[in-house]
């Protein structure tokens, strides 16, 4: 077992209900970066926990060159993307780009990684697409390359999937004993396995991206197969945040305007898979769903707000959501 010590974030975040915003600029911006950068500021003066970036470079802002902005022009709200797809950028270079980073920050860096699963945009970056198998050993691979050129020494790992010789990142890290690592999926035989070994967050929801963990019984199915995975190897089950990812939250005054929002980004109407994992409505409408996962066993909630320039949304979940939302239960 990966030897574990307390990381700072996760004490932080456990210690109330924590709520993040994830974000893009939609497609129609005429001005997309700086919608992005004026979100991650306006997620700050909201009071949310972190503020994230969607890792979708094939078609959307590049997110460490958008948190680097929005780092210098806040000062305390927790940074990151959840989550990085691993093929996108070799392990060695995602080391550095998380270490600098967390200097520019102040130590703020949230690292999320997951093995990646738009067909579509590895095409359109001209990267491989292997089976699930394949990706979840290049996750693995990566984790270790990370965390030893985060080390004192240099490194030479040859793994089937990634290699580096002589690699190190100096500085590192300025969070101690590191920066904290979420893994996203809820694969029960490898990679909620993966989870139990290295993480220090857990993260799936109802999409099919994170897992189509659609509801409260399937959240305590999955988070009884991880403790289940911590007991095995030895690691204490509450060493790990349980965070889930809400897929797109739209929020309006009215159940009518919250309607007409949803209309806009689809005119055409939404798939079976959308309608599952859309959250639209009122505040006290979405208020129950949230709770119900929190009394599940969440401790954390990363939410999508998928065009970045809905300030109502954010706003309307700051003010009228995260208050009435309490920690559950069993936490």
């Amino acid at each position: 077992m990966e030897r574990h010590q307390r990381v700072q974030w996760v004490e932080s975040r456990r210690a109330h209900l924590g709520f993040g915003a994830q974000t893009f600029a939609w497609t129609d911006d005429p001005r997309p970066s700086a919608t992005v950068i004026r979100a991650g500021q306006l997620a700050e003066e909201l009071g949310f926990d972190d503020f994230f970036i969607g890792d979708h470079p094939g078609y959307q802002s590049e997110p460490w060159l958008h948190l680097t902005a929005v780092a210098m022009t806040t000062e305390r709200i927790g940074l990151g993307s959840v989550v990085n797809c691993v093929y996108h950028r070799h392990p060695v270079m995602l080391a550095r780009l998380a270490a600098d980073l967390d200097h520019i920050s102040g130590g703020r860096v949230v690292l999320g990684l997951g093995i990646g699963w738009n067909d579509a945009e590895f095409a359109q970056l001209g990267i491989p697409f292997p089976p699930v198998p394949e990706r979840q050993e290049a996750l693995e691979e990566a984790i270790q390359i990370i965390r030893g050129v985060w080390g004192s020494d240099p490194v030479t790992i040859h793994g089937k999937h990634w290699q580096t010789v002589g690699g190190h990142v100096s500085p590192p890290p300025l969070q101690r004993p590191s920066i904290p690592l979420l893994i996203a999926g809820s694969g029960e035989q490898t990679t909620l396995r993966q989870v139990a070994r290295y993480a220090d967050a857990c993260n799936f929801g109802a999409g099919r991206n994170v897992g189509k963990v659609r509801d409260a019984d399937d959240i305590a199915h999955k988070l009884a197969v991880l403790r289940r995975h911590c007991e095995e190897i030895g690691r204490p089950y509450d060493d790990i945040l349980r965070t889930h990812f809400t897929t797109w939250l739209i929020l309006a005054e009215t159940e009518v305007a919250a309607q007409a929002k949803l209309d806009r980004y689809y005119p055409n109407g939404l798939s079976d898979e959308q309608r599952l994992t859309r959250i639209v409505g009122t505040p006290n409408r979405v208020v129950p769903y949230f709770q119900s996962l929190a009394d599940a066993g969440i401790q954390y909630f990363v939410v999508q707000i998928m065009d970045a320039a809905d300030e109502e949304t954010f706003r309307l979940l700051a003010r009228d959501v995260v208050p009435h939302v309490k920690l559950g239960r069993v936490n």
